[in-house]
């Protein structure tokens, strides 16, 4: 008869107990409110202890319907629609959209204008990057690099405020270019024809003050262990399943692929004129995804520079009708937002109104990838996984 040891004996009963107590899958809700979304997301999520088996996002909760809002607007009028669609890029939404209506009425804008609304979107990009940011340590459990991304991102929007009139919503582009500025102590009964007194060289400061603020950022996130702890090797995107899926921006950049519409040629911006680099990843993890966009700031400060020497003297509008109608015809125009591609398509069937306007917005493809990438993954990685992607679910919720 074989005698078992008692301690040999306990370890096999507890053994055969854990087999026993195998959980099964619990269905937990994840918002419809989340910190690391930008607005209103809920996640259905399927989970074994702290593994995540499936994700299905739920998206419309802004139920916004900018498309058909825009149906019912003239032109001029949609302007102030689209800045609102990612509300952290206000600028830079109004450019793809106004170009396309100049490409539908045949209107060449003043070079003028083109840099003034180059620096503008780069200044916008610089701006909606420093918020991530500032966000996504804090989402990881760092505060501090927040105050010294914010602190910066203000000199950055005082500039457009400075131009605009607006912080957030501009509404500053216009069919044929863009409206005067805001001269420095104008009101806007008396505005002033170009841009305010001393524009220029606050900018270039503001650059200088900028990219002290990403060295800081390098020395106090990028090379953190804790941060790289949560980030290195977390949400791994390969290049194929970026393309698969239709990422853009810095995202689709982290994952290998060599993509920038302001280096295809497609941009309605001359950014042809501008010596620049695209970051590119080479893990598509969330540190790539956060590194790449800390270049990407690192280059729009030189394109600025280089546009604010650059700068040519001219008009700042077109030659364009009072009343703006627009001919019969379809158009499609793309540019590179700070969180990717973002297209409208614009169907004409000839006056103030358009007949179609479809909104191809970069965080809506963007987040199209969470159910894949959230599979397997544990559940404390999914804040910095969705934090890493950097979508407005305003930009979602179009």
């Amino acid at each position: 008869m074989t005698v078992i040891d008692p301690t040999v004996a306990m370890h096999l009963s507890e053994a055969a107990v854990s087999v026993e107590l195998e959980t099964a899958d619990m269905t937990i809700n994840i918002g419809p409110q989340h910190p690391s979304t930008h607005g209103v997301l809920r996640l259905v999520a399927r989970v074994d202890g702290e593994r995540v088996h499936d994700v299905n996002p739920v998206i419309g909760y802004m139920h916004r319907g900018y498309e058909k809002l825009a149906e019912v607007r003239t032109y001029a009028q949609i302007t102030a629609l689209v800045n609102r669609i990612d509300w952290v890029s206000g600028f830079a939404n109004e450019v793809a959209f106004i170009s396309a209506v100049e490409k539908l009425m045949g209107l060449e804008v003043p070079d003028r204008a083109k840099y003034i609304r180059l620096i503008l979107t780069e200044l916008t990009r610089i701006s909606s990057h420093l918020v991530f940011m500032s966000s996504y340590p804090l989402e990881l459990g760092a505060t501090t690099p927040l105050m010294h991304a914010l602190r910066e991102r203000e000199h950055v929007m005082d500039l457009i405020e400075g131009v605009t009139g607006g912080r957030f919503h501009p509404n500053f582009n216009r069919v044929g270019g863009v409206k005067p500025a805001l001269g420095q102590g104008a009101s806007t009964k008396k505005m002033s024809q170009d841009l305010p007194a001393g524009f220029l060289q606050a900018t270039s400061d503001a650059m200088d003050q900028v990219a002290g603020v990403c060295d800081d950022l390098d020395e106090l996130v990028t090379g953190n262990e804790f941060f790289q702890a949560r980030t290195v090797g977390v949400g791994f995107i390969p290049r194929e399943k970026a393309l698969e899926y239709g990422l853009s921006g810095p995202n689709l950049r982290a994952s290998g692929v060599n993509f920038d519409l302001r280096k295809k040629g497609e941009m309605v911006l001359p950014y042809d004129d501008f010596d620049f680099d695209v970051p590119i990843g080479s893990n598509g993890d969330c540190f790539d995804r956060y590194v790449v966009r800390l270049q990407e700031i690192r280059q729009a400060m030189k394109i600025v520079r280089q546009a604010v020497e650059k700068i040519p003297a001219g008009p700042l509008q077109a030659k364009v009708p009072r009343i703006i109608k627009v001919p019969s015809g379809q158009a499609y125009v793309r540019t590179e937002n700070p969180k990717g591609e973002m297209g409208y398509y614009i169907v004409s069937e000839g006056g103030r109104i358009p007949y179609r306007v479809k909104i191809r917005s970069a965080s809506f493809s963007n987040l199209s990838i969470l159910p894949w990438i959230l599979e397997g993954a544990l559940v404390p990685d999914m804040v910095a996984i969705m934090g890493s992607l950097d979508f407005v679910l305003g930009d979602v919720d179009r």
